[in-house]
Order: C-alpha cells, then sequence, then structure tokens
C-alpha cells in the first residue's frame, strides 16, 4: 500500500523565492479507496509518476471466506468513493490471478481481489507545491532551521505571545529573526520539539514510528499489478509493488526515536524479504543480494491534545493552538493534504483575527501541470530528438516544465539520441536535470540523487556511480571549489552508505564472512581462480584479470577493472586473495550478493577459454588424412 505522506529526511528543499506566472493541475489525481481498514493508509514511501498511474494490488485469500469478506469491504470504499473511483474493483479467480501475477505462489490459493490506488512521486509533489506558493507570493527558504521563537507581551491580554523565529541558515551558519502575526508549526516528526520551543511543559504528541521499504529488480512484479496481505506473520502489512521499472516491497512498522536521518536496520530488511518468500513461486529465489536500496522513513503518528484520551493515535490531522497562539498541524497524510492546509489555515485566521478572503485551493493547479498531456512524450521526442524511456520521464517529473529540462540537455554526438546524456546507463535521468534542479534549488549533490530525482532510493551503487558527474555539473553552476567538491562527494557516499543501505549491502561480504562451499564447489572454483593466476601466487591483480580479457578479446580500461577488483578486495590491499573469492562465491549461492562483476565475469571468461580450448573435431574441421 502506498504511504501517503513522505518521511522526514526527504523532503525537497527550496533555497530561495522565485514567482511564476503560469497556472497549474495537480500533476496527480489523487483518489484513494481505502481497504479493510483505515490502518492501510499510513505507509509512507516515495511515490512514481508525475500523472495518474493505477497500481492494482491484491491481498492473498487463502481461505474461502476471505473473498466475499474482502471483497465486500473493498465494495464499501468503491461506493464512497462515488464519481472519484479510479475503477472498479473486482475478484480474480486463482487462474486469473495466476495468469495476471506469474510469480504467486499457487499452494493454498484460492483466489484475489483487485483494487485500484494511484501513485505518485513524493518528492517532486513536495516541490510543485512549495513553488507554486512561491508563484503566488510566499517567501520561502530551505536548509534552514529554528533556533528558538520569538515572543512579545501582548499589552491587551497580559500573555506572551509567539511573533516569529529566530532561524540559522545550516550551510553558511548565519542567523536572522523572521517576524510573523501567526507561526505555523508544521514539522512533521519534528513537532515536538517546535512545542517544547513554545512551552517546555507541553506533552509529547508524536509518537514515532519507523517503516523501512526495500528496492528490488522489477521482475519480482508484473509492470501493472502489485500484491498487498493486510495481514502478516506477525500482523502488519506487506506489499510489493512496481515503481520506476523496480519493485518496491515493504513495511516495517517500529517505534523508534526522532532523527533527521533514520537509517534502515538489516533484521527489518530481512523481515521484509522473508515476507516477499511467502507469496512467490519457489522458482523466484528472494535474494538478499537482489536489494537494490533501502531506507526507513518516520511516520509522525500523533495522539490529540484536544482530546480527553490523549493516548489513543490519531489517525487524521489534528490542528492545535497553544496559549500563546502557535499554531500547529500534525498527523495526517497525502490523500488531504489541501484539507490539512485548509483546516489550518482556517483555524489560524480565527485565532489571530486576521483578514483572508475565502479558500483557493480546491481546483488550483500546481507547477509544472498546466501545459501536461499524457502524449506529451511524444513532442519531446520528435521536437528535441530524446530518448523515449527519458522523455517519458521527464513528462512524469516535470509535467509542462519538462520543455526546460529538455532545453537544457546536450548533443549527445550520437545518430540517437540527438540530445540527453544519461547519468547512468540502466535509468533515464539525464544531465540536464543536474543543471535544472539548481534552478529548483537546490543546494547538494544529496539534494539531486534523492529530492530531485529518485536515483539513491532506486539503486545505491547505481547513484554512488553518478555522483562524481553530478558533482562536476553542480560544481561548475555554483562555481565550487575543489575542496567542496570533495566535500559534497564525501556527504553524498555518507548519506548512500548510511541512509539508503549502502552499509547494509556492503556487510553481506566481509573479511570474515563464513565460507559455505562443498569441497567440489571449492575445487571448481580454484579451476576458475587458477585461470586468472597463472602463477600460482595466491591472488590476482588488475594486471592478471586484463590479461586474460584480452586473450579472449574483451577490453575493460584499467580505471574500471580497479572498480570491480575492489568490491571483492575485503582487505583493502590492492589484490583478491582465493580465500575473498571463496568468500564472494559463497555469498552468491547462499543468495547475500547477486550481480558480483568479478564473479560474472570470472565465469564468462573460463566458459570462452574452455571453449577455444577443446580441439577441433575432424569432421567439423573439414576431414584430414
Amino acid at each position: 500500500m502506498h504511504c501517503l505522506k513522505s518521511s522526514c529526511q526527504h523532503r525537497p528543499y527550496i533555497r530561495h523565492t522565485q514567482n511564476k506566472s503560469s497556472e497549474l493541475d495537480d500533476i496527480i489525481k489523487w483518489h484513494f479507496l481505502m481497504t479493510f481498514s483505515n490502518d492501510l493508509f499510513d505507509y509512507r514511501m516515495p511515490k512514481s509518476g508525475g500523472t495518474p498511474l493505477l497500481i492494482v494490488t491484491f491481498p492473498l485469500c487463502v481461505r474461502w471466506w476471505q473473498l466475499p469478506y474482502y471483497w465486500a469491504g473493498i465494495k464499501i470504499y468503491d461506493l464512497v468513493a462515488g464519481a472519484q473511483c479510479l475503477k472498479s474493483s473486482y475478484i480474480l479467480t486463482k487462474t486469473k490471478a495466476l495468469e495476471l501475477f506469474p510469480m504467486l505462489k499457487r499452494d493454498k490459493l484460492v483466489g484475489a481481489i483487485v483494487y485500484y490506488d494511484g501513485q505518485h512521486n513524493d518528492a517532486r509533489m513536495n516541490l510543485a507545491i512549495a513553488l507554486t506558493a512561491a508563484r503566488y507570493g510566499a517567501a520561502i527558504a530551505n536548509y534552514t532551521e529554528v533556533v528558538h521563537l520569538l515572543k512579545r507581551v501582548d499589552p491587551q491580554m497580559g500573555k506572551e505571545r509567539v511573533c516569529g523565529a529566530r532561524c540559522r541558515d545550516v550551510i553558511t551558519g548565519q542567523e536572522f529573526d523572521v517576524r510573523a502575526k501567526c507561526v505555523i508549526n508544521a514539522t512533521g516528526p519534528f513537532t515536538d520539539a517546535l512545542r517544547k520551543m513554545d512551552d517546555q511543559k507541553n506533552p509529547n504528541i508524536c509518537q514515532p514510528s519507523a517503516g523501512v521499504h526495500i528496492v528490488i529488480p522489477g521482475y519480482y512484479s508484473p509492470d501493472n499489478m502489485g500484491l498487498l496481505d493486510p495481514a502478516t506473520s506477525d500482523g502488519r502489512v506487506i506489499f510489493f509493488l512496481p515503481w520506476e521499472k523496480m519493485t518496491i516491497a515493504g513495511t516495517t512498522d517500529t517505534p523508534t526515536e526522532i532523527t533527521p536521518h533514520p537509517i534502515p536496520m538489516e533484521e527489518d530488511i530481512n523481515f521484509i524479504l522473508t515476507e516477499v518468500r511467502n507469496y512467490l513461486s519457489p522458482d523466484v529465489e528472494v535474494r538478499r543480494g537482489d536489494v537494490l536500496a533501502a531506507w526507513s522513513g518516520i511516520r509522525p503518528l500523533v495522539t490529540n491534545p484536544n482530546s480527553k484520551d490523549t493516548q489513543s493515535i490519531c489517525r487524521n490531522h489534528i490542528v492545535h493552538i497553544s496559549d500563546s497562539g502557535l499554531v500547529t498541524i500534525a498527523g495526517g497524510k497525502w490523500t488531504t493534504y489541501r484539507s490539512m492546509a485548509e483546516d489550518t489555515l482556517d483555524a489560524a485566521v480565527k485565532a489571530h483575527n486576521l483578514s483572508a478572503g475565502p479558500s483557493k485551493t480546491v481546483g488550483l493547479m500546481l507547477e509544472g501541470a498546466k501545459d501536461w498531456t499524457p502524449t506529451m512524450y511524444i513532442r519531446l521526442v520528435q521536437d528535441y530528438g530524446l530518448e523515449v524511456e527519458v522523455a517519458q520521464h521527464l513528462a512524469s517529473s516535470y509535467g509542462g516544465r519538462a520543455y526546460e529540462v529538455a532545453k537544457m540537455a546536450h548533443v549527445t554526438g550520437k545518430r540517437w539520441p540527438i540530445v540527453g546524456k544519461r547519468l547512468v546507463s540502466e535509468f533515464p535521468y539525464i544531465e540536464s536535470e543536474v543543471q535544472y534542479a539548481i534552478k529548483e534549488y537546490a543546494c547538494t549533490a544529496i539534494d539531486v540523487i534523492a529530492r530531485r530525482t529518485r536515483l539513491g532510493f532506486l539503486n545505491v551503487q547505481a547513484a554512488e556511480e553518478a555522483l562524481p558527474r553530478i558533482v562536476d555539473i553542480m560544481g561548475k553552476q555554483l562555481t565550487w571549489s575543489e575542496q567542496r567538491k570533495r566535500e559534497e562527494l564525501s556527504a553524498a557516499k555518507q548519506f548512500l552508505y548510511y541512509e539508503m543501505g549502502y552499509k547494509a549491502r556492503s556487510e553481506q561480504l566481509t573479511d570474515t564472512s563464513e565460507i559455505t562451499l562443498t569441497p567440489a564447489e571449492v575445487g571448481r572454483y580454484m579451476k576458475r581462480f587458477h585461470k586468472f593466476d597463472k602463477e600460482n601466487k595466491g591472488f590476482i591483480t588488475t594486471v592478471d584479470v586484463q590479461r586474460v580479457l584480452e586473450s579472449i578479446n574483451v577490453y575493460i580500461d584499467a580505471d574500471t577493472l580497479h572498480e570491480i577488483l575492489n568490491e571483492v578486495d575485503l582487505n583493502k590491499n590492492g589484490q583478491v586473495e582465493f580465500n575473498e573469492f571463496l568468500q564472494l562465491m559463497s555469498a552468491v549461492k547462499k543468495g547475500q550478493v547477486s550481480a558480483n562483476r568479478l564473479a560474472i565475469l570470472m565465469k564468462t571468461a573460463e566458459q570462452s577459454l574452455d571453449q577455444t580450448e577443446k580441439p577441433v573435431s575432424v569432421d567439423r574441421s573439414g576431414g584430414g588424412v
């Protein structure tokens, strides 16, 4: 099920103000059908696509009575949605369910129920909202934190009232005051920190919960269908859905401490993988090594301070006004963000006697929506010479602003595509998006890989591969020094390592990894290793690998070879020892590591060498004497 609120560390940032004149429409129209319980609506994760996208999900029904039970529940929400229902839900037989979702485990499956939900790109959505606000006159700033609230004594009431905030630019360290008639606390998981700045005696109302999500290859689910089960082995919800041509799976629900840098834990990743295995056919091996990225988000669940029962979780949003006039909006979800804003501003206008006209949020178009059409990507292909996949990505991510990104794209020098150099080969992100991100006030390389594109969420290794080029482009545009470039590169790698699951991934292969190979397997891998280690040194270097590759007419540059060996060089001594190679192959066997370049390269080279070493038979060589 889709998360309907972004995690705290994934907020997009706008550093300066901007005013734009074009009108917009919502990049996505949200029509949600709640299913089985409101709990299903509280899982937050990134969404894909900037245009309406239907994701079909179904709970597995393994008992006959579950089908009519769930179907009745879904149909009620179909009726509640009325004319805004995306598509009507329906029941699938076991045969049809397996036809549409062939990866499913057949055993005990009775049938399935299909219902429709929506996806969006939460980072782009946040950004569109901020840019739209700026266009209508809002002064906005990113990388800015509140140091403390400003207060003054109201001469009429004789009480202190909040009248602004002392802020700090976290990049430069500069502090400044912002004065205001009304201050609204809309800080998600950090709600209580602001409330305690107002009054240290205020009780905590936020009960943070961590939700971990993982990204695995797209072949784990069909292109247009996902799966959801509202009752896993421990009562949590599990889902895996197509997202950005990958598969996203989750989620966990664990009490956590508030932190701006939540880290996915290995036990949570394994819990998700274990649950996914329960639904897939034995033919589909669910491997730990297939986890391309993992992250943890914080759900800011809240209790209502206005309620007598202050312990119960509020599933909707709450608006609270303190004695000093601080307006707090907490809880809620993406589907109701406009209603949340309207309720908050109505309360602020009333509490502070502000002059304001009626709300204009209904029908207000967001940045990029005005010129969007379902076929605009075709114009991008025809007018600019972009790849179809890249054009579709730009149209869905930027809406009408995609033309600006296309205009900034550089010529490739190839016959096709004419323009649009990719940052990495397997994803449709292009270099001009980095330039455009700066126009959208991206300040760091992390902004680009996480909050303007979603590369860091899709594949941490691909994101790391793209980082040097991203830093170079930003450095040129923002006139960064060489020292600043190194700092940006280091910070972004740290972000990928800890917050995007690279650390958990790299720990699957260490110098203490257990080798669980049979004697026959050890013998086979020893034979393969010695094809590279001709001198029986007990280790191989880039020179050894390059020599073997050249003998089969394969050429890889020295820098790339160094990267390939460095992934397996566990003690970092510049060479891969036989024991390290066995640890790698053992990890591959257990599914802890997949798609390792050295393992695949050595296997392919061995097969080529064996083929060339075989004698040509007489009957195939044209005869003999």
